[in-house]
C-alpha cells in the first residue's frame, strides 16, 4: 500500500509545485519542513517539469536533506541538484515497497540521472505441458499462461533449440501441436528419424510415455546422473537379453544426453541453481554479464549495457540493474555478484516478495562460486572492449555521413525508409533506425499502406504516405524536438522521384530542416555504383572502396530486409485468412474448432444453425451470430 504525501509545496505525483525561477539546494531545502520520517519515493524535476531522477528512501526527510547540503556530492549529483526546480513525493508502508515502486517509475519515465537498463526482453524457457495425456515439450517465451512445468531461462532461442533437438533424441517426446496430434493417422517424420515415440498413433501407451516425461523432467531439474544410470542399466539388460536393437536405441539416447551436457559449456558441480551477475566499468561505460546456471548446467549468458547516469558508482549500477532486470523475470534462488550492492538485504527482500520465494544475493570470495563470477567478469570486460571498439568505428562512419552529405553536425539518429509489395498487394512501408550504437531494432517501425486512392504499385505515393504519417506523429508528440526521437538524417530507397515525393510530404507537414537523401541503384544496378540524390543538387557517387559507401549499403540492405519481412508476414496472414475472421466472438480457438468440425470455412458458411450449435465451445448466441453472418438475420 502507498499513500500520497501532500502539502502546499509538494502536492504529489500528479502535479509538482516549482518555485518560480529557483533551482538547486535552496529549492530542495524548502521541502524539508513538511517531509515525513517514513519510507517513500521522490522525484526531482527541472524547470520544464521533466523528471531528472527518481529515488527511494527509508526516510524521505533524511534522504532529501542530504541533497540540501552544499558539499559532499559527486559531479553527477551536483549537476542534478543544480538543475532541480521542484520535487514530488510518495510515501509507502515499507522500504521494500519503495524500492519496487522506484524501479517501476524508472522504467516508465527513464530519468536522465538514473541508471537505466535499456534491454529488458524476456528469455525463452522449455515448457513441458501437463494439460494433455501425452505432454508436449516446446520452447516458450512470454507470460506463463499454459499449464505445465517451465525450465529455464535460456540465454537465447538458439540455446533452447539446440537443447530441444538433443532432448528429442534422448526422450522421444512430441513437439507437435494438439491439433496436429489429434489429426495424425500414421507416424510423422520425427518418428522415422527416432526423435518421437509416436504417441499420436498409439505406438506408446500413456504409462510408457509418462515414464519418458518423468525422465526428461528429472534431467531438466538437474537429476541427470540418475537418468543416465537408469538408461545405462536398461541398455545392459537389453544387451544381455540379446535385444540389440533396443540396446542401440538406449545407447543413442545416452549419447544425446551427454551431448546436451557438453553443449552447455561450463557445468558447475556444486551450484545447482544460480544467476551470476558481473559488472565491469571503463571509460564512463558499463557492461553487465548475466550467466544462468540451472540444473548444474550453464544455460547461456547475455551482456547488457545499462546507461550509467553519467558517473554512477558500481554498487548503484548493480542495485539498479538487479531490480530492473528482475521486474519481469524470475530470479534464481541464489544470485552471485561480482561486487556488492548498497542495500543487499533490501534487494533480496524485494526480489523474494515479488517472486514469492526466498532469493539470496551475495559476493562469493572463494571456491567454485567465485570461479563462476570471475568467468562472468572476464566476459563483461571483453564484451565492453568489443562494444567500445565498435562504437568508435560507428562514430567514424556517422562522421563520414555528415561529411559526404554536407551536414552541419554528426547525425545521432538516422532513419532509413523502404517499401515492399507485390504488384501493389499487401503493401507496407518500413523504417529502421541507426545511431552511435548501431542498429536500434527496438525503434524499427512498420506501416500498413492505408490509402485507397493510390494506384497499385505507386512507390512514390507509398513513400509519401509513410513519411506524412511518421512526421505528423512527431509534430504532435514532440513539437519542440526534446525527446531524441527526431531524425538528424532521413535516407530513402530510391532516386530523384522518391526524393521529390518525400520532400513534398515533409513540406506539407511543415518540416523543412531534416536532411534528406535518396539512395538509387546506379549503372547496371550493381552494388558499389549507387547514386545519391539530395534535394536541389545533382546526383553523385562515393568512391568504390569508401567505408561510408559500405555503411550506406548496410543501412539500405537492413531497411530492405525489414520491409520484405514485414510484407511476407502480412501476405502470409492474408493467405491464411478466412471469412470466420470477420465474425465478432470467433477467435483462434473457436476458429480451429469450427474448421475441425466442418472441414473448411466454406462448409461452415453452409452449415445449419443446429449444426453450428453442436460444435464444442460454440454457444447458442455465437452460433446464431455465425449463421446470421452468412445467411442474414432472416
Amino acid at each position: 500500500m502507498t499513500d500520497q504525501h501532500r502539502d502546499e509545496t509538494a502536492p504529489g505525483f500528479e502535479e509538482a509545485a516549482p518555485r518560480e525561477g529557483a533551482t538547486g539546494h535552496d529549492v530542495i531545502h524548502g521541502y524539508l519542513r513538511t517531509l515525513p520520517d517514513r519510507p517513500g519515493v521522490y522525484r526531482m524535476l527541472d524547470a520544464k517539469g521533466e523528471v531528472l531522477y527518481v529515488g527511494k528512501a527509508r526516510s524521505l526527510k533524511k534522504r532529501v536533506s542530504s541533497y540540501a547540503r552544499p558539499t559532499g556530492h559527486s559531479g553527477r549529483i551536483m549537476r542534478m541538484i543544480s538543475a532541480t526546480a521542484s520535487m514530488m513525493f510518495l510515501t509507502t508502508q515499507t522500504e521494500t515497497e519503495a524500492l519496487l515502486l522506484e524501479q517501476n517509475l524508472i522504467k516508465q519515465l527513464k530519468p536522465r540521472y538514473n541508471v537505466l537498463l535499456r534491454d529488458d526482453k524476456s528469455f525463452p524457457n522449455i515448457l513441458v505441458r501437463t494439460d494433455h495425456a501425452f505432454p508436449q515439450i516446446s520452447k516458450h517465451r512470454g507470460m506463463r499462461r499454459a499449464k505445465g512445468n517451465y525450465y529455464g531461462p535460456f540465454a537465447s532461442a538458439g540455446s533452447v533449440n539446440r537443447t530441444l533437438n538433443q532432448l528429442q533424441k534422448a526422450f522421444l517426446l512430441r513437439t507437435c501441436t494438439d491439433a496436429s496430434f489429434e489429426s495424425r493417422t500414421r507416424p510423422c517424420l520425427l518418428y522415422q528419424i527416432k526423435r518421437c515415440s509416436g504417441p499420436c498413433v498409439g505406438l506408446v501407451d500413456e504409462t510408457q510415455y509418462a515414464a519418458l516425461v518423468r525422465d526428461a523432467e528429472d534431467f531438466l531439474a538437474g537429476r541427470s546422473s540418475k537418468v543416465q544410470t537408469e538408461l545405462a542399466g536398461q541398455m545392459q539388460a537389453a544387451s544381455a537379453a540379446m535385444e540389440f536393437e533396443r540396446a542401440a536405441a538406449l545407447r543413442d539416447r545416452i549419447r544425446a544426453l551427454t551431448q546436451v551436457q557438453s553443449a552447455q559449456g561450463i557445468n558447475p558441480q556444486g551450484v545447482s541453481e544460480a544467476d551470476v551477475v558481473a559488472l565491469h566499468q571503463e571509460g564512463g561505460q558499463a557492461c553487465v554479464q548475466v550467466f544462468f546456471i540451472r540444473a548444474n548446467q550453464n544455460w547461456g549468458n547475455r551482456a547488457y549495457f545499462p546507461r550509467a547516469g553519467g558517473g554512477a558508482e558500481g554498487p548503484e549500477i548493480m542495485e539498479a540493474f538487479l531490480t530492473q532486470f528482475y521486474a519481469n523475470k524470475t530470479p534464481a534462488r541464489m544470485i552471485l555478484l561480482s561486487e556488492p550492492v548498497d542495500n543487499p538485504d533490501l534487494v533480496s527482500a524485494a526480489l523474494s516478495e515479488a517472486r514469492g520465494r526466498k532469493v539470496t544475493i551475495g559476493v562469493p570470495e572463494r571456491g567454485e562460486k567465485r570461479l563462476l563470477v570471475e568467468n562472468a567478469l572476464r566476459n563483461a570486460r571483453e564484451e565492453l572492449a568489443r562494444r567500445t571498439a565498435e562504437s568508435a568505428s560507428q562514430a567514424r562512419l556517422l562522421e563520414g555521413l555528415a561529411e559526404a552529405f554536407g551536414l552541419d553536425s554528426t547525425p545521432e539518429r538516422v532513419e532509413v525508409y523502404d517499401n515492399s509489395h507485390i504488384m501493389g498487394t499487401n503493401a507496407v512501408g518500413a523504417m529502421i533506425v541507426a545511431g552511435p550504437e548501431g542498429f536500434e531494432k527496438s525503434r524499427y517501425r512498420k506501416f500498413n499502406i492505408r490509402s485507397k486512392e493510390l494506384t497499385p504499385g505507386d512507390d512514390f505515393g507509398m513513400m509519401k504516405e509513410v513519411l506524412e504519417r511518421r512526421f505528423a506523429r512527431l509534430m504532435k508528440e514532440d513539437p519542440d524536438r526534446q525527446s531524441g526521437i527526431w531524425p538528424d538524417l532521413v535516407i530513402i530507397d530510391g532516386g530523384a522521384g522518391q526524393v521529390k515525393a518525400a520532400l513534398s510530404a515533409l513540406e506539407e507537414i511543415g518540416v523543412e530542416d531534416v536532411a534528406l537523401v535518396g539512395v538509387a541503384k546506379g549503372v547496371d544496378r550493381d552494388a558499389g555504383k549507387e547514386e545519391f540524390h539530395l534535394p536541389g543538387k545533382p546526383a553523385f557517387a562515393l568512391p568504390f572502396r569508401s567505408p561510408v559507401l559500405y555503411f550506406l549499403q548496410r543501412l539500405r540492405d537492413e531497411a530492405h530486409r525489414f520491409a520484405i519481412g514485414t510484407h511476407r508476414a502480412k501476405r502470409a496472414k492474408a493467405v491464411s485468412a478466412t471469412p470466420l475472421d470477420e465474425i465478432a466472438g470467433v477467435g483462434a480457438a473457436r476458429k480451429r474448432a469450427l474448421l475441425a468440425h466442418f472441414g473448411s470455412a466454406k462448409a461452415v458458411s453452409r452449415a445449419g444453425l443446429q449444426d453450428l450449435k453442436a460444435v464444442d465451445g460454440v454457444s447458442d448466441a455465437l452460433a446464431e451470430s455465425i449463421y446470421a453472418h452468412f445467411h442474414g438475420d432472416g
